[in-house]
């Protein structure tokens, strides 16, 4: 059975609506990714489950607030999952669970992604290295580091509105990069 593909106004639509189907392809389609930021976050299993669980119903609730004329969904979403799993990460109740984990537990954090999970987060990574290195560095500093604006500024020693101007430029980039490697798939697909 093929799965059915929505564009990003139906999906929208069908999220605006309250569409169940939209929240299910919501789920089917991102949680793979979502996922993947949310763990290299986090870095505990259960927790970024939470998280990831947090991400979609926050998503469900203020689907109203997107707007494209700001940028994509899927960036939109990805960043309610990565500040979700920064949130959860200074949050004292995570703080303490962190005290109190056993060292086997806190060593080994290698558990939860599956192999494809691991592979296409290896292709993103890859993609986000092919950046300038000034963009890659902030673009894995923030979203597989999950280090906010503000700390990237004071790690690196450069002003808050660089990094904002330099990220923004950095996921303008991206976007480019992804559309390419998108075309030379699918040219491969088709041959």
């Amino acid at each position: 059975m093929k799965k059915e593909s929505l564009n990003t106004d139906q999906l929208v639509s069908l999220l605006l609506s309250r569409d169940e189907k939209g929240f299910n392809y919501l789920y089917d389609n991102y949680s793979p990714a979502f996922y993947g930021v949310i763990f290299r976050i986090v870095k505990y299993e259960e927790e970024a489950n939470e998280v990831l669980q947090d991400t979609f119903v926050k998503i469900w609730n203020s689907i109203t607030s997107f707007d494209q004329n700001k940028g994509t969904l899927y960036t939109w979403m990805l960043n309610i999952a990565r500040n979700s799993a920064i949130d959860r990460l200074k949050s004292k109740s995570f703080q303490n669970d962190l005290q109190n984990q056993s060292i086997p537990d806190f060593v080994d954090d290698n558990k939860s992604l599956s192999t494809e999970q691991k592979h296409e987060f290896q292709e993103v990574e890859k993609l986000v290295n092919t950046l300038r290195s000034d963009y890659s560095i902030l673009i894995n500093k923030a979203y597989f580091g999950g280090f906010t604006q503000e700390e990237i500024a004071e790690q690196l020693g450069i002003p808050l509105g660089t990094v904002k101007t330099r990220t923004r430029a950095a996921l303008l980039e991206l976007k480019t990069v992804l559309r390419d490697f998108q075309f030379v798939i699918l040219f491969f697909l088709l041959k």
